[in-house]
């Protein structure tokens, strides 16, 4: 192998890749990244038999071949180079990487014992890259953490005919999002379980291009996979199994009470209000038709407390919830304007966009439910 690449472009296909590495592979190759060259160039793919990635950049190619460098020490590497071309030449069982007046040696890992990378499902569909981005940023954040329970820590994709539906919760909260696409086939209808971080992790990665293709494939146990392909970037990813969550009979189908907040205003007074509530204390909410009073602290303790105008529609309420939680819905509604749907202080409020005259909050296309801390007494 002999060839010549951007350095920018080493640095964005090596780091993207690297990403997806594991920690504790059970197979020292995994800790590879495959570098091979093609018609178009370059191509860099990792693979850790769940997840694999791979990008293809433009390349110079002098001499053809493919080899396996350690992924994480490339990617250091690549990153603290001088904005020069790069030159990579393999030399026996080394790579020479030349940069300007910086020369590197890495060793290289058995690339015949490298497991094949998985075959793209069938193509169902095509989205709008940014919208799709924006989408999943919105939901994922809603996504469990806790790898004890690994249903929750997936986004569920429900694809039903021009409709595409994402859907994840903690317990705490839940975010639903629907978005229109492009299926391949019309009458389409799918489910998906994708895991939450790498779901998010490439659809921020493929916004460079117009489009994302999505495919997909649900085969018998363990054998379901999905892909995403656009700007020269491809993921593949085996999906989650378990029964999610029935989400739809959380989501309220009216509600009792509504407020309209300025979304900056009521963020950064949650912001402020929040600095002296202790680790899982809750701001506590008082809604009425003079506004809204945020609080929090205790007797003991520091105290805060902050009044702003908001529209209102309702009886008086007062409710609490976690700040961060509150702070992430109010981060995702995507609008100036953020409307919050109750039905009573202890039951789950529902944050949307600014309402459109007659529009319910049911019917909005992003969701984010959240539910309320009980208050003792």
């Amino acid at each position: 192998m002999d060839l010549r690449v951007e350095r920018d472009a080493l640095v964005d296909a090596v780091g993207w890749t690297a990403r997806s590495l594991p920690t504790r592979p059970p197979m020292q190759v995994l800790l590879g990244l495959l570098l091979e060259t093609t018609a178009q160039g370059l191509s860099v793919s990792g693979f850790d038999y769940e997840v694999s990635s791979q990008i293809t950049v433009d390349a110079t190619v002098g001499e053809a071949g493919r080899v396996l460098v350690p992924g994480r020490l490339l990617a250091d590497i690549a990153r603290s180079l001088p904005a020069q071309p790069v030159e990579l030449r393999l030399d026996g069982p080394r790579v020479v990487l030349t940069c300007g007046s910086a020369r590197f040696t890495l060793p290289t890992l058995p690339v015949e014992d490298y497991p094949s990378l998985p075959s793209m499902p069938t193509t169902a569909g095509r989205l709008e890259s940014d919208v799709f981005g924006a989408a999943v940023s919105q939901v994922a954040l809603a996504a469990g953490r806790d790898d004890t329970l690994p249903v929750l820590t997936g986004v569920r994709v429900e694809i039903e005919g021009d409709q595409v539906t994402l859907a994840a919760t903690d317990r705490y909260r839940l975010a639903v999002r629907t978005l229109t696409w492009k299926p391949e086939q019309p009458g389409m209808s799918a489910t998906a379980l994708v895991p939450a971080r790498t779901l998010a992790d490439t659809a921020k990665a493929l916004t460079s291009g117009p489009e994302v293709t999505l495919a997909l494939s649900t085969g018998g146990a363990g054998e379901g996979m999905i892909g995403f392909e656009g700007g020269g970037r491809r993921t593949t990813s085996r999906l989650l199994e378990g029964e999610f969550p029935k989400y739809r009979s959380l989501l309220p189908s009216e509600s009792s009470a509504v407020a309209e907040v300025e979304t900056a205003a009521f963020t950064e007074a949650v912001k402020r209000v929040a600095l002296v509530a202790a680790r899982n204390a809750p701001v506590r909410l008082a809604f009425s038709a003079e506004g809204v009073v945020l609080e929090a602290g205790g007797q003991d303790d520091a105290q805060a407390s902050e009044r702003l105008e908001c529209g209102w529609e309702g009886e008086e309420m007062s409710i609490a919830f976690n700040p961060q939680y509150l702070l992430d819905g109010l981060g995702a509604v995507g609008s100036d304007t953020t409307t919050l749907s109750f039905t009573a202080p202890t039951r789950p409020a529902v944050l949307t966009g600014k309402r459109h005259e007659g529009e319910a909050a049911e019917t909005a296309d992003y969701r984010y439910l959240l539910m309320p801390v009980r208050l003792s007494g």
